[in-house]
């Protein structure tokens, strides 16, 4: 009786802290590739052995413990001004979303940390960043983020957490994809400034938002239009905020990282994850560089051919990218897979040089890129 017991009890922690949902999380996920470097996109594809991070962005919720729980949240009293936040949160201890940051971070930009350390690491900090974002996470102990408070929204009892987790996003009614194309529009300035604010400023954000959100509901409140149409502006802001900032973490802990190194299961150390590896010089030296216009006329042969990136569409299985043109008039199409997905999402509107064997698809040339060293910016 015990052992379920204690089973119930960890199943019911897991419910009750779970951020964004899945859409959101891997909203802010697909966001932040999208603003990665060229390099720090091909280290997080070695550290993540080819899954994209929208993939890996739930992973922590899903291994969640007893540990780990209390990583993804931070619980303050109200009333605190920007000072006496600060200070509060400085006082914690390591157990809160703001050292749970802070340590996944100092871990990826150690070079003493192991491969297997600094991609777990990664995992955690996709999800934690989205999970400062959310602004009941950075709120109050005595009713657990809001999960005690109860409300009726779309007809049916939920609590304040999980309005805001995800029931106000799935009443907006886009899909995946949608969500990143509306929410993924920041200024050149908006995203300048957004990076540089500390995790310390998200966390305050955070605060300030569920500290109006506390004085704004009422046990038993009927959720209605108006409330949607003002919050869901604002979980947009917080969810491409995520995103942008994310991106610029991982740029700044990433961007100028060499020869990663991945542990192999024949007790020998492979390298992955850099611009210019074994594949592409073989590649190299038997591929003949010709002209994108006259890709055509060279199907089955292994060839390196630079152009504009036009247009990119992630259909789940693989990333298209178009060269030469948008779509439906491009000259060359890049079907990108497996660890080359995640390169794939940041090519839009760059120059490269890709290498690899020409096929016929649909009567269009097509390229099928597998590895992440088969494409080169700006060569």
């Amino acid at each position: 009786m015990r052992k379920y017991i204690t089973i119930f009890l960890l199943s019911g922690l897991a419910f009750t802290l779970i951020s964004w949902g899945g859409k959101g999380h891997r909203a802010v996920a697909t966001i932040a590739q999208q603003h990665l470097t060229s390099n720090t996109a091909y280290a997080i594809s070695a550290y993540l052995k080819g899954e994209t991070m929208a993939g890996v962005s739930t992973w922590a919720d899903e291994h969640r413990n007893p540990t780990t729980g209390k990583w993804h949240f931070l619980n303050l009293p109200l009333g605190l001004n920007h000072q006496q936040f600060v200070d509060y949160v400085n006082q914690q201890s390591n157990d809160n979303v703001y050292a749970a940051i802070l340590k996944e971070e100092a871990v990826i930009q150690d070079k003493t940390s192991a491969f297997d350390q600094k991609a777990l690491a990664l995992k955690y900090l996709i999800h934690l960043v989205g999970d400062a974002h959310q602004p009941m996470h950075i709120s109050r102990k005595e009713d657990k983020g809001g999960n005690t408070i109860q409300v009726r929204f779309d007809n049916k009892g939920t609590n304040l957490h999980s309005l805001w987790d995800s029931k106000l996003i799935d009443h907006e009614g886009f899909s995946e994809t949608e969500i990143v194309q509306k929410y993924d529009r920041a200024t050149a300035s908006q995203i300048a400034k957004w990076q540089a604010d500390s995790p310390m400023e998200w966390l305050w954000e955070s605060y300030q938002i569920s500290s109006e959100l506390y004085r704004n509901i009422k046990p038993g409140q009927e959720i209605d239009e108006a409330y949607y149409k003002k919050y869901i502006q604002t979980i947009q802001l917080r969810i491409n905020q995520a995103g942008i900032r994310l991106a610029g973490e991982l740029n700044r802990l990433l961007n100028d990282t060499k020869g990663i190194t991945a542990p192999s299961t024949s007790g020998l150390q492979t390298p992955v994850g850099e611009k210019s590896l074994s594949s592409t010089a073989t590649l190299d030296s038997v591929a003949p560089e010709v002209q994108l216009k006259d890709i055509s006329g060279f199907l089955n042969k292994n060839v390196a051919v630079t152009g504009k990136v036009y247009g990119v569409k992630d259909i789940g299985s693989m990333v298209l990218v178009n060269m030469g043109a948008a779509y439906p008039k491009q000259l060359l199409t890049l079907a990108m897979k497996g660890k080359a997905k995640a390169v794939g999402l940041t090519l839009t509107g760059k120059t490269i040089t890709v290498i690899g064997k020409v096929i016929s698809y649909d009567g269009k040339p097509e390229i099928v890129v597998t590895e992440p060293d088969q494409v080169q910016v700006g060569r």
